[in-house]
């Protein structure tokens, strides 16, 4: 199963923070420090202050500011995730909620936080109004408010002043490392953050046409600061996605690894850089270099969710479950609402023969599955994932009128069709199955290297199909 309870689960412990300790250790460390990192670590304070930060409202006369609230949001969101003390709902968690008619405080219960920040983003021209407020959730009081008008150029200084804003209401006290985080600039050309911004906007959208356009806002920005290493990460997890999901073209993979790699030599202290190329290297027979990106990538940033996440994959496609299993127990817990890394640790689980603990989180990830979906019934990767689960589970009705619900979605999505295929497979319908998995392989190379160790298409291994399919597969000669 291949991915895409909200915080009904508490995070269990706040995770480590990456002081100065850890960051002298060698980043081959990291995988044996995982259970300590899923745990409680020497930084924990005890139970967190908790904020969500909700998407901020596009007010602009043409309503076509929408990637400037977003990244607005999401920055403020990656710096408060860097203090400790304090734990940050995360992107997806808190952008589930845009245009929710819910009100601020009702949206902090369900995300069991203490306080929510909400904003708004008017731009004309160069001018840039940005209001904001942070509410307690518990008495409905506001507990600062504010609002900025100044030229676009000053968008940097207007973040860092909402989070040092925020980090005087709640009464944080920040390390040295701390504030030099927080106090680290943006690049030197604000046109270029605009169109990262649309880049990283268009992203996570998921599919090949969004991934297109969304390269094309990378590049813009690398054109107008050469510099810029989150643009070239960006660029370089847009071409690794396509190669992985869309088409095998060996040029994409070279070309996300350039990017990572110009990501690192403009700024090697990056984690999204370190894990932008380890991704890339995934894809390739330089399993060891991958790993040494993740680790360090985990070392800069130990809460980084996409680095935990994706090192679990690889984990995975490696044949190496006892890590993958750890790092994707750590990645729900970094992100109380994501499904995804539950239900993939329950296909560990489930094929190391651990079947009591693969039925209780695959329940746990498909509550997860289900409160995304009373927000967003369109999400076809929840569809497909909740499927999977469902199917496994026992539920195989259910399970296949989801699976239909997201291929009518996305009918031809190469993604969709590999997790049909596995749904299929495991509620035995195996021709309908084979012939998602045949249009699949034609396209994302990740399936092909999936498909040889996935649990889900065991039920397939012996069918004449699925046969001649492996043997075209090994031979290179993928339909």
């Amino acid at each position: 199963m291949v991915a895409r309870e909200l915080a009904q689960d508490r995070v269990r412990n706040k995770l480590g923070q990456g002081d100065s300790r850890r960051r002298g250790r060698s980043a081959l460390d990291v995988p044996d420090e995982l259970d300590d990192l899923s745990g409680k670590s020497p930084s924990d304070k005890g139970n967190p202050k908790a904020i969500a930060v909700l998407p901020f409202s596009d007010l602009s006369a043409n309503n076509d500011q929408g990637h400037l609230g977003d990244g607005i949001a999401e920055a403020l969101i990656k710096g408060l995730n860097r203090l400790e003390g304090l734990r940050v709902a995360s992107r997806s968690c808190s952008f589930q909620f845009r245009d929710s008619e819910l009100d601020a405080r009702e949206i902090g219960r369900r995300l069991q936080v203490d306080s929510v920040l909400e904003g708004s983003v008017r731009k004309s021209g160069d001018r840039l109004r940005v209001a904001v407020k942070l509410g307690d959730v518990r008495n409905g009081d506001d507990l600062w408010s504010q609002r900025f008008d100044r030229e676009m150029a000053d968008i940097f200084e207007i973040e860092e002043g909402i989070v040092a804003s925020i980090v005087a209401a709640l009464k944080l006290t920040l390390t040295p490392v701390e504030r030099e985080i927080l106090e680290k600039t943006g690049p030197r050309v604000v046109d270029a953050y605009d169109h990262y911004l649309r880049g990283r906007q268009l992203f996570y959208i998921y599919t090949k046409h969004a991934m297109e356009l969304a390269i094309e806002m990378y590049s813009r920005a690398i054109d107008l600061d050469p510099s810029y290493a989150p643009a070239w990460a960006g660029l370089a997890d847009c071409c690794s996605f396509l190669y992985a999901n869309t088409e095998r073209d060996p040029k994409l993979l070279e070309r996300a690894l350039e990017a990572a790699t110009r990501a690192l030599t403009e700024d090697s202290e990056l984690a999204e850089a370190h894990v932008a190329r380890a991704v890339a290297l995934s894809y390739t027979d330089r399993a060891a270099e991958a790993q040494r990106e993740f680790c360090t990538a985990l070392r800069l940033d130990p809460r980084s969710f996409e680095a935990t996440y994706f090192y679990a994959r690889h984990c995975f496609a490696q044949d190496r479950m006892e890590s993958a299993i750890r790092l994707y127990e750590r990645a729900s817990l970094l992100r109380p609402d994501d499904y995804q890394a539950l239900l993939l640790l329950a296909q560990n689980h489930e094929d190391l023969g651990h079947m009591p603990d693969a039925e209780n989180v695959r329940r746990r990830g498909l509550r997860r599955v289900e409160a995304r979906l009373e927000c967003s019934p369109d999400d076809s990767r929840a569809l497909y994932m909740g499927a999977n689960a469902l199917v496994a589970l026992g539920e195989i009705e259910r399970g296949l009128e989801w699976a239909d619900r997201a291929r009518q979605l996305e009918p031809e999505e190469p993604m969709v069709l590999y997790n049909l295929a596995c749904i299929y497979s495991m509620a035995g319908k195996p021709d309908e199955a084979i012939s998602c998995l045949e249009k699949s392989l034609s396209h994302g190379a990740a399936y092909q290297e999936w498909s040889r160790r996935d649990s889900n298409l065991d039920p397939l291994r012996q069918h004449p199909r699925f046969a001649q399919l492996m043997a075209e597969v090994e031979a290179g000669r993928a339909p």
